[in-house]
C-alpha cells in the first residue's frame, strides 16, 4: 500500500512527463508533415483550378512534346528559343486541357473510343497529318489506320522477341503515337465544348442577309477631315484632374492579371579576339589538311572537336545543318572545302564529301535472331539458317522453329538520320539493310547476337551523302574571357547602387539599358540564355536592389541588374500610366477643338472653308476599317458611321476617329459586282465566326477564374 501511495504522489509529475512526450511526438510528426508539404510546394511548377503540377510531371510532358516535334519536323535538336517556345506550348496545353476537362465534366461531355476510331478511320484530322511520314498513306495523303495497326503489332512482337537494334527507334515512335493519341482526344473534347458554346449564338435568314449586305455594300464618300496633328499640342491644356478622370473612365484597361517588374541592366558580351580567331583558323586548316591526306574521317573530326560527330552513315541533305547542306550538291566526291564562316551560329566549318549514293528512304525487311550456348554456336546456327534460305526454305517456317514470327518490319531514314552517336553494331545493321537488294539474305554477326536478315522491299530512292563535317564555334580564349570578367567584376564591385552604376558606366565603356514590365512567365532576361538565376533574383528582390554579377548566355555574357519598380497584380498605379493617359486626353481635347471647328457645317464645301482637308474615299465597307490618308490612320468608327447614312446624305454629326475628326457625304452605295447571297453559306460563315469568338472569350473568362499559378521561372 505504501508503494501505491508513493506512486500516487508522483502522479502529477508522471502526467506532465507523459504529456510532454506526447506533445513532442505530435510536434515531430507535425514538423515532418510541414516539411514534406513545404518540399512538395517548392517542387511545384504551377497550379490550375487547384490541380498542382510538379517539376517532374511538367518535364515529362515537355519530353513527350519534344519527341513528337522531332518526328514532326524531322529534326534531332532545337535551339534554346525553340525549346522555350515548346515549353510555353506545353504549359498552355496543360492549362487549357485542365480547364476544358473541368468544364466538360460538369456538362457530361466525353470523347468515346468509338469516336476516336472514327476520326482515325477517316484519316483527315490535321493533327494526325502533322508528322507527314508517320502512318500517312503517301498515295492518298490521309492518315492510314492500317499502318498504325501494323506498327503496333510489330512493336509488340519486337518487344517480345528482343535482339533488334532498331528497338529504340520503335520505342520512340510508340511514345510519339501515345502522345498524339492523348492530344487528339483533348482536341476532340475541346471541339465538342466550343461547338456547344457556339450553339448559343444563333443566326437566322434576316441576320444573315444583313451581314451579307454589310460585307458587300460599298460606299463612296466625300470626306472632310481635320487631322489631330494639324492642331498644335500647346493649344490644349491637360490637368491632373483630366488625367485622373480618364484613368477612372478606363481603369479596367489598366488591370493586369500577374505581377511585372521594371529593371535596368548592363550586359557585356565577350567575343573572340583577333588572336583567338587566328588560332582557331590554324586548327581548322590542320583539320582540312588531315581530311585531304586521307586520315580516317572519324579520327579527324574527333581531333578537331567538331560539334557534329562522324557516324559513317549516309544521310539526306535535310539531316545536316543548312550551311552544310547548301555546299553538298556543288561538291565532288573526295572534295574538301576551305574553312568558311557561318554567321548565324558563329562557327568555322570544313566539309568533306566522302560519297554520294542513291539509296532507299524506306526498307522493308524481316529477320531471325539466333542465339546459342556461345557466340560461335550462334554463328554456326545462323550459317545453317542462311544456307537453308538460299536453298529455298520458307523464312517464316524457319523463324517459327526459333520461336519467332519472321514478320516484315520497316526501317525509314527518319529513324536513324541526325543521330550523333551510333554504336558499331547499329551502324553495321543499318548499312546492311540499306545496301541489300530486294530478296537478298545476309548472315550478320554482331558483338552480342547473330541475325539472319532478308530485305523484302525498298521504296523512295533518294540521294544520300556520306559527309565528314568539322564545325567549331568561334570561341574566345580563357585569357580573353578573364580580362573581360575582371574589368566587369571591378565595375560591379565598385558600384553598389543604381545611381553609381549609371554614373560610372561610360567610364568603363558600358551602357545601362532598361526593360519595363518583365513578367515571370518569360524565359530570359535581356534576351540572354541561362538567366534563370537572374529571373529568380529579380522576382525576389526589392525596388532599388542591385544584383550580383551573373555569367550567362552561352558562357559569353556578363550581366548585372537593378530592380527599379514592382507592378503588383491588379490595377496599374496612376503614375505608371500617366503618359498613356496624357496621349488619350490630348486626343480627346483635339477632337473637341476639331468638332468645334466643324460645328454647324451643312456641306463639305463649308468644311473646306473652315480648314478641313477634303478628299474622296471609295469602296468603304462596314466589315473593314477605312484608311484615311490625310490623317494617316485606319478608322473603324468612320466605316461604321458611313454604313448608317443613306446615299446623298451628310453625316448627322462629327465622327471621332483615331487620327482626326470627320464629316462626310455619301455619294453612292451599291453591292459589289458578282456578290450573290447564299443564306446557307452566309449562316454557316456566321456560325463559324461565332464559334471562334465565343471560344476565345469563353477561354479567356475561364482562365481568369481558374486561379492559374505559374512558377516556371523557378525551374526553366
Amino acid at each position: 500500500m505504501a508503494a501505491i501511495g508513493k506512486i500516487r504522489s508522483w502522479g502529477p509529475v508522471l502526467a506532465t512527463v507523459i504529456g510532454l512526450a506526447l506533445f513532442a511526438f505530435i510536434a515531430e510528426e507535425m514538423f515532418r508533415s510541414c516539411e514534406a508539404t513545404g518540399n512538395e510546394r517548392r517542387q511545384q511548377v504551377g497550379e490550375v483550378l487547384g490541380k498542382k503540377i510538379s517539376v517532374q510531371e511538367f518535364q515529362t510532358l515537355v519530353d513527350e512534346f519534344q519527341e513528337y516535334m522531332k518526328l514532326a519536323q524531322n529534326r534531332d535538336n532545337f535551339s534554346e528559343e525553340e525549346l522555350n517556345q515548346q515549353k510555353d506550348q506545353v504549359w498552355q496545353l496543360f492549362v487549357s486541357s485542365t480547364i476544358i476537362e473541368n468544364e466538360a465534366k460538369k456538362l457530361g461531355l466525353t470523347v468515346t473510343n468509338e469516336e476516336m476510331q472514327n476520326v482515325m478511320r477517316e484519316g483527315q484530322n490535321p493533327f494526325l497529318l502533322q508528322p507527314p511520314y508517320l502512318f500517312v498513306n503517301q498515295e492518298t495523303g490521309r492518315f492510314d489506320a492500317n499502318q498504325l495497326t501494323k506498327f503496333l503489332d510489330d512493336y509488340k512482337k519486337m518487344q517480345a522477341q528482343g535482339g533488334n537494334p532498331m528497338a529504340d527507334q520503335y520505342q520512340t515512335i510508340y511514345k510519339v503515337w501515345k502522345f498524339m493519341e492523348k492530344m487528339l482526344r483533348q482536341q476532340l473534347l475541346q471541339a465538342k465544348y466550343n461547338s456547344l458554346l457556339s450553339q448559343s449564338m444563333l443566326t437566322n435568314p434576316v441576320s444573315a442577309k444583313m451581314a451579307f449586305e454589310a460585307q458587300n455594300e460599298e460606299s463612296n464618300i466625300l470626306l472632310a477631315a481635320v487631322p489631330y496633328n494639324s492642331i498644335k499640342d500647346d493649344e490644349v491644356q491637360v490637368s491632373d484632374a483630366d488625367l485622373k478622370a480618364k484613368y477612372d473612365e478606363q481603369k479596367e484597361q489598366y488591370r493586369q492579371y500577374f505581377e511585372t517588374r521594371d529593371i535596368k541592366y548592363v550586359d557585356v558580351q565577350v567575343v573572340a579576339s583577333k588572336a583567338d580567331r587566328d588560332e582557331l583558323m590554324k586548327a581548322m586548316q590542320d583539320a582540312r589538311q588531315q581530311l585531304e591526306n586521307g586520315v580516317a574521317p572519324a579520327e579527324a573530326v574527333r581531333k578537331a572537336q567538331s560539334q557534329i560527330a562522324y557516324v559513317g552513315i549516309a544521310a539526306q541533305r535535310n539531316a545536316f545543318p543548312s550551311d552544310i547542306a547548301a555546299k553538298l550538291d556543288s561538291m565532288q566526291i573526295g572534295q574538301v572545302t576551305a574553312p568558311f564562316e557561318t554567321a548565324y551560329d558563329n562557327t568555322l566549318n570544313v566539309v568533306k564529301l566522302i560519297n554520294k549514293v542513291q539509296m532507299p528512304d524506306s526498307v522493308e525487311y524481316r529477320q531471325i535472331s539466333v542465339g546459342g550456348t556461345s557466340l560461335e554456336d550462334a554463328q554456326n546456327r545462323a550459317d545453317s539458317i542462311y544456307t537453308a534460305l538460299n536453298s529455298g526454305a520458307d523464312f517464316e517456317a524457319l523463324a517459327k522453329k526459333y520461336d519467332q514470327t519472321g514478320e516484315k518490319l520497316w526501317m525509314t531514314s527518319a529513324m536513324y538520320e541526325r543521330m550523333q552517336a551510333i554504336d558499331p553494331d547499329t551502324k553495321e545493321y543499318i548499312n546492311t539493310l540499306n545496301t541489300l537488294n530486294t530478296g537478298e539474305v545476309k548472315n550478320l554477326s554482331l558483338s552480342q547476337v547473330c541475325l539472319v536478315l532478308q530485305v523484302t522491299n525498298r521504296k523512295a530512292f533518294v540521294t544520300k551523302y556520306d559527309v565528314a563535317v568539322v564545325k567549331h564555334a568561334i570561341d574566345f580564349s580563357k585569357s580573353t574571357y578573364s580580362t573581360a570578367y575582371n574589368k566587369f567584376s571591378q565595375y560591379v564591385s565598385e558600384n553598389k547602387t543604381l545611381e553609381e552604376l549609371e554614373k560610372n558606366a561610360q567610364k568603363y565603356g558600358y551602357t545601362v539599358q532598361e526593360r519595363d514590365d518583365l513578367s515571370s512567365n518569360e524565359h530570359n532576361v535581356a534576351g540572354l540564355r541561362s538567366t534563370r538565376e537572374t529571373m529568380k533574383w529579380i522576382f525576389d528582390a526589392k525596388a532599388g536592389d542591385v544584383s550580383p554579377l551573373y555569367e550567362c548566355g552561352n558562357n559569353d555574357h556578363l550581366l548585372v541588374v537593378a530592380l527599379t519598380k514592382v507592378h503588383p497584380q491588379g490595377y496599374r498605379e496612376f503614375e505608371s500610366v500617366k503618359d498613356d493617359l496624357k496621349q488619350q486626353v490630348v486626343k480627346d481635347k483635339k477632337f473637341d477643338k476639331a468638332a468645334e471647328k466643324l460645328a454647324g457645317v451643312k456641306a463639305i464645301a463649308d468644311a473646306k472653308q473652315k480648314g478641313a482637308i477634303v478628299d474622296s474615299v471609295r469602296q468603304i465597307t462596314f466589315a473593314a476599317p477605312v484608311y484615311v490618308q490625310a490623317a494617316g490612320s485606319s478608322e473603324v468608327a468612320l466605316s461604321g458611321a458611313v454604313a448608317g447614312v443613306k446615299e446623298g446624305q451628310m453625316s448627322p454629326s462629327v465622327v471621332k476617329g483615331n487620327g482626326g475628326a470627320y464629316l462626310f457625304q455619301v455619294l453612292s452605295k451599291k453591292q459589289r459586282e458578282g456578290a450573290k447571297f447564299d443564306v446557307k453559306q452566309q449562316a454557316q460563315q456566321m456560325q463559324q465566326q461565332a464559334q471562334q469568338m465565343v471560344g476565345r472569350f469563353a477561354m479567356n473568362e475561364l482562365y481568369l477564374n481558374a486561379n492559374v499559378v505559374d512558377k516556371r521561372y523557378l525551374f526553366f
